[in-house]
């Protein structure tokens, strides 16, 4: 057997692939304007992990948009922010019902813990995200901070228009992912 045959195996035997138990996973998600902010969650469709014996590698993750909840309002007001979230002024989930970020490099900081790079993928555009991960046991989590101006989400944006006074949102939001994994 050559050397390369024996390398191939010794890393195929090393190489695993963790499914997100979806059931068991979370993102939460923080959006600030001026005069305050939401929050509320969204839940995972599909996912997983992919590992070099215990080195996380890269992954996929597919959010289900059409579930954006949230969690702050209640009655009319609840139902009318989750069906403008919907709309097209911002995810457009009828068009766009999932985004997806792919990890494309995880360096190691320390035990446990990725700076990771990855493409996210809102609205049909994708972008390249950094982001810091950890990893223990069966259970990874990261905080991300994203940019939705990068993907066309332009409503309420003083990036994009003047003289919103206190109707500005910011174009950034945060999301809090919590995995739950399954060898």
């Amino acid at each position: 057997m050559s050397v390369l045959a024996i390398v191939a195996l010794t890393f195929s035997a090393n190489a695993q692939t963790m499914k997100v138990d979806v059931a068991n996973s979370s993102v939460a998600w923080v959006g600030k304007k001026v005069a305050g902010q939401h929050n509320g969650d969204i839940k995972i469709k599909s996912g997983s992990l992919n590992l070099d014996g215990d080195k996380l590698t890269g992954g996929t993750i597919v959010i289900d948009m059409t579930t954006i909840n949230t969690l702050d309002l209640e009655g009319k007001s609840k139902g009318g922010l989750e069906t403008h979230l919907k709309s097209d002024d911002f995810f457009g989930v009828n068009n766009y019902p999932t985004a997806e970020i792919v990890i494309t490099k995880a360096v190691p900081q320390g035990p446990g813990k990725y700076k990771i790079t990855g493409d996210l993928t809102i609205k049909g555009t994708t972008k390249q995200i950094k982001f810091n991960a950890s990893m223990s046991g069966n259970t990874a989590t990261a905080d991300l901070v994203v940019d939705r101006s990068e993907f066309n989400i332009r409503y309420g944006s003083g990036s994009f228009f003047d003289d919103l006074g206190d109707k500005t949102i910011y174009d950034d939001f945060e999301l809090s992912v919590s995995l739950a994994l399954i060898k």
